[in-house]
């Protein structure tokens, strides 16, 4: 409700935008119940429209996991990609002494990785650059997809990267299958073609034969030895990959969802349905 009755701020702030971001804690009223909404908006003015968000702990309860399943259901509807860290998952990846609150700041970081690790690709400069084009040829009408960032070190740096990349305990299915892919390699001046090979070789080898592969090369000298590789994958089952929509035309633009019905909204209790402080803010400027 807070965000239908703020649709005019959204729409100014949404304005004139190419890519647009929907991250949330799916479970509660805000996430579960804005999200789609402001998808919905983004998506009408023709922006590439992304949805990363988390699921709940299990300690958090079935109610609100089965609300949180539902929610997701309901934001991919609206959304050109999805993607969805189930924050579970981090509990195989903190320290089993990490306090309570800990957890949850760690899961919000997740989020934060997932944002960065697109926007990096498109923002910063490298040796074979990717582009705003690239991401939207992989991500537009793609459905589910995964991101995920792998490091190496050693000999085999960029091997183990590419295989922590699409190996990550955080990614809620796998890269077989993928029918779009778009990664980065990232590393020193003393990055070889070679260890490129051999990264491409592993990622090629994970996806679908006929997949459409986009790759990029960056130097970041504070990596000192190590490499990392960021990672998108789409066109899964339930997807368009941009085979399937009849080719890459980057300069295909989306027309509005003239017509489609409202958004689903998760029953909740009226507690749940708090206004948000960012929509206070927002409604007070």
């Amino acid at each position: 409700r807070a965000a239908e009755e703020s649709l005019d701020t959204l729409t100014e702030i949404i304005r004139g935008a190419d890519m647009v971001f929907i991250t949330a804690g799916m479970g509660g009223g805000t996430g579960s119940g804005a999200s789609p909404i402001i998808a919905k908006m983004a998506r009408e003015t023709g922006a590439l429209t992304v949805g990363v968000v988390t699921r709940p702990f299990d300690f958090e309860g079935a109610r609100r996991r089965r609300v949180a399943d539902e929610s997701v259901a309901n934001l991919k509807e609206y959304v050109d990609a999805l993607i969805s860290i189930p924050n579970q998952r981090l509990i195989h990846l903190v320290d089993p002494k990490t306090p309570f609150t800990e957890a949850f700041r760690i899961a919000d970081d997740v989020l934060r990785q997932g944002i960065q690790g697109i926007s990096d690709l498109i923002i910063k400069p490298g040796m074979i650059n990717l582009d705003f084009a690239d991401v939207k040829s992989i991500m537009r009408d793609a459905g589910s997809a995964l991101m995920a960032i792998g490091r190496g070190t050693g000999e085999s740096r960029t091997v183990d990267a590419a295989r922590n990349a699409i190996e990550s305990p955080l990614l809620e299915m796998s890269i077989e299958g993928a029918t779009g892919v778009l990664y980065n390699v990232t590393g020193g001046t003393d990055l070889t073609l070679t260890e490129i090979n051999e990264a491409a070789e592993v990622i090629r080898n994970a996806a679908d034969e006929d997949s459409e592969i986009i790759f990029g090369t960056s130097i970041d000298e504070t990596l000192g030895r190590d490499v990392t590789i960021t990672l998108i994958a789409t066109g899964f089952q339930g997807g368009k990959s941009a085979r399937q929509r009849g080719g890459t035309d980057r300069r295909t633009q989306r027309a509005p969802m003239e017509g489609s019905a409202p958004p689903r909204t998760p029953v909740l209790p009226d507690d749940e349905w708090a206004e948000p402080a960012i929509l206070r803010f927002l409604r007070e400027r």
